[in-house]
């Protein structure tokens, strides 16, 4: 009974308060209004809902901008009760209007504070480096220590497609790389690694974007990459010759990435980590078909052997794990192509330390490029890619690897393979690739 009083002495106070002044209701705020403030109630908008009121154009019911509601002579009990729930949730928001924190918002025609780089916003580069156009030659003469692009290329690919789509979900996996040390990097905390933070130097990263690769014609898409390299390469570093790390795309793009780092670093030291072993004679793989798919993402390096780009005997397959086409022949031709092998299980003996071991061993001081194909790592790690094979590593095995690998002279690099249409939805294919480019990154500004 003494509830129904109060709530009816409180709805009647409400009402008065309304039938006094239903002009006024033009300078009442809305709650957005209230909570917003000028971002939204602004003069202008005061001004238009006076108008509206007056011209009778529109009633306080009607106008629902206001959140008042048109008395009445005779309310029943349940519009009472609405008026009290009003009234409660009205002084529930004033007191949140009383306790919050004011806003002050810049001028309308200020962007100081729009030209900065989050997660979210401005053009998406990895890791939020800066971008410029570096295929230009009128731009040569600006600094690269460390260039990043992307190859968007898969018209060499024997199973499935949509690597050409990977540069930009590996951009996209990247957005919340903004600097810092990460504890983990290093084969241990005691790792000169481990201390180092690759997004925060005064070096040189420049995200290059994509080189333009024609879908139509592979030999003009890859002669179109190499000219991209070899622009990239034109430029130079603050501290030495330019290095690129290159997002693919299929793995054939990698034999153009080759060809450009042999021609600025000489003959290259390649740790080729992967499923298979891509030093198929193309007579075996793609050209028995026809001799235009002779080159493809199962025989560029042979191409690459062929062609003088290797070290012969310097170079290294890691996660091998896929059958051999001809197990006699193959195995004898990646020997002659200058490669020795770890296969997936070989970790499960020697560990991740006795791999890195015989790594840095057969590698020296060679001029070393990294190339991972994401079929390395099991498809349950990596469901995103061409040619899965079951079996391989995780994702932490290979990142152990490659924080592992400090003090090699690392001169370019590439991440290939990565195909979003078939990745997971929560992307971790193309996050997994977006982390072995972090640790290639760490590994070339701690040698520079």
């Amino acid at each position: 009974m003494l509830r129904s009083i109060v709530f009816i002495i409180c709805s009647g106070a409400a009402l008065a308060s309304v039938i006094q002044d239903p002009i006024g209701l033009a300078s009442k705020k809305s709650f957005i209004d209230e909570i917003y403030g000028e971002l939204v109630d602004t003069q202008d908008s005061r001004t238009h809902k006076a108008h509206l009121l007056q011209s009778n154009l529109v009633t306080a019911s009607q106008n629902n901008v206001f959140e008042n509601i048109e008395p009445e002579t005779h309310l029943l009990f349940s519009q009472l009760e609405s008026q009290y729930q009003e009234s409660l949730r009205r002084s529930a928001h004033n007191g949140y209007l009383r306790s919050r924190s004011k806003v002050k918002f810049p001028d309308d025609d200020d962007t100081s504070d729009l030209d900065g780089i989050n997660m979210f916003g401005g053009i998406v580069t990895y890791a939020g480096f800066p971008t410029f156009n570096c295929f230009d030659k009128s731009q040569f003469d600006k600094n690269i220590d460390i260039a990043i692009v992307g190859a968007p290329f898969d018209t060499g690919v024997s199973y499935r497609p949509g690597a050409r789509f990977g540069p930009d979900a590996i951009r996209s996996g990247a957005r919340r790389l903004k600097g810092g040390v990460n504890p983990a990097r290093g084969n241990s905390r005691n790792s000169p690694l481990a201390k180092l933070d690759p997004y925060r130097t005064d070096l040189s990263i420049i995200d290059c974007g994509d080189v333009p690769m024609t879908p139509f014609d592979n030999r003009i898409a890859l002669n179109q990459l190499y000219r991209g390299e070899r622009a990239i390469h034109a430029h130079s570093g603050k501290k030495g010759a330019t290095r690129v790390i290159t997002m693919g795309g299929d793995h054939t793009i990698t034999l153009m990435a080759l060809r450009a780092a042999y021609e600025k670093y000489g003959k290259l030291a390649v740790l080729h980590f992967d499923s298979h072993i891509d030093t198929w004679n193309p007579k075996v793989l793609g050209g028995g078909i026809t001799d235009y798919m002779s080159l493809n993402h199962g025989t560029f390096l042979h191409y690459a052997a062929e062609q003088g780009y290797l070290a012969k005997d310097h170079c290294l397959h890691l996660g091998i794990r896929a059958p051999y086409v001809d197990n006699k022949y193959d195995e004898k031709h990646d020997r002659e192509c200058g490669f020795d092998l770890f296969t997936a299980r070989d970790i499960d003996s020697i560990g991740t330390k006795g791999i890195v071991d015989k790594v840095k061993s057969v590698v020296g001081n060679m001029p070393v490029y990294i190339s991972v194909d994401i079929d390395v790592l099991d498809p349950s790690h990596a469901p995103g890619t061409g040619t899965m094979e079951v079996g391989g590593w995780t994702t932490r095995e290979l990142l152990t690897i490659l924080d592992s690998l400090d003090g090699l002279h690392v001169v370019g690099a590439d991440v290939v393979e990565v195909s979003p249409p078939f990745d997971s939805n929560s992307e971790i294919t193309s996050l997994a690739a977006t982390a072995v480019i972090d640790s290639i990154l760490g590994l070339m500004v701690y040698d520079i």
